[in-house]
């Protein structure tokens, strides 16, 4: 049976739908921080890799597979209850660094001090987040 243009296009759209609705239903949660410098990192070295970057912990380094992918990091509260830190929207961040839990790394995902900014007040320190990969500006 042929398919007419009709039904390509509305198959494309379905399969476009259906994936965006699974990006958003697999977004990760755990908790944010921030640190002020990251030169040498775990997956560029002494290379500069700009101010909208992160460090990934343990629980999805995967041995460094996550070096150079992308992730939108959203505030989603207080990791201590207690006044709301969130300022909204979201950030997209590089991931350039390793956090190990050995090394007293206390986050899921541990943000650039001006990535943290984007979604959260500093003086939270820590946040609730969701974390989706997406594509590399």
């Amino acid at each position: 049976m042929a398919m007419t243009k009709t039904s390509s296009v509305l198959l494309v759209m379905a399969l476009t739908m259906l994936g965006t609705t699974a990006s958003i239903a697999f977004a990760a949660s755990g908790v944010a921080t921030f640190y002020t410098e990251y030169i040498p990192s775990a997956c560029y070295g002494n290379k500069n890799m700009g101010n909208m970057v992160a460090a990934a912990s343990d629980s999805f380094w995967n041995n460094g597979a996550v070096c150079g992918r992308c992730y939108v990091v959203k505030c989603t509260g207080s990791a201590y209850g207690g006044d709301y830190p969130c300022t909204g929207g979201s950030v997209t961040v590089k991931i350039v660094d390793y956090c190990p839990r050995s090394g007293g790394c206390m986050s899921t995902i541990d943000l650039s001090k001006e990535a943290f900014s984007r979604i959260a007040n500093l003086d939270a320190g820590e946040v609730k987040v969701t974390y989706n990969p997406t594509g590399c500006p």
